[in-house]
């Protein structure tokens, strides 16, 4: 057997590892429309997969509302972070059945929602009548946190062993009264700590 076989067997392997995969609850044909464009008519009854930072998570009597800073979907679905210098696209939000822990899904935390737009509602950002477009989600994608290392880059959790996010979605199971996953494996990334200097 040639002993290029393995490698070039090991390349692709390597090169469709590297393929941005966007996750399978979040997979599927959208609507391509902002929030904004929303906001002034645009594409009502649409589907959506929409994501950013949540600004802050409601649970209702029957239904808990995420409000989002809406930015732009990177190639696996998850949004950019304020570092990318992305631009935000307005705000929106999402609302799902069930009770979703504010304690979990905190302010700050990246989201991805998959959903039909029903219109805009009108609420108060400080005195000001703000008209958020709403989704009904399907879908509630909650990503890990995005990890420093003490070196700079990040360490996403998402791709290591032990990955999974939380998500709520008709694949899901109701812990807790959630309606999603949620990983028990906790990944610990060891400090280096840079060599004395004599």
């Amino acid at each position: 057997m040639s002993m290029f076989k393995p490698l070039i067997l090991a390349t692709a392997v390597a090169t469709l590892a590297a393929c941005a995969t966007v996750p399978q609850p979040l997979q599927g044909t959208y609507t391509d429309v902002s929030s904004v464009s929303v906001q002034q008519g645009a594409a009502p009854g649409g589907e959506v997969r929409w994501g950013g930072q949540i600004i802050k998570t409601e649970p209702g009597p029957q239904e808990t509302c995420f409000y989002i800073l809406s930015r732009p979907l990177d190639s696996q679905a998850r949004p950019h972070d304020e570092s990318s210098n992305s631009a935000t696209q307005g705000r929106f939000v999402a609302c799902r059945a069930g009770f979703y822990d504010p304690e979990v899904f905190t302010a700050g935390r990246d989201i991805t929602v998959t959903g039909t737009l029903h219109g805009t509602v009108s609420e108060k950002v400080g005195e000001y009548g703000y008209p958020y477009p709403r989704v009904e989600a399907n879908v509630v994608y909650l990503w890990p946190n995005r990890v420093v290392y003490p070196y700079g880059g990040y360490y996403d959790p998402f791709w290591g062993p032990g990955w999974g996010p939380y998500w709520g979605g008709p694949w899901g199971w109701g812990g807790y009264g959630w309606g999603g996953y949620y990983p028990t494996r906790v990944i610990v990334v060891p400090r280096r700590v840079p060599p004395a200097h004599g």
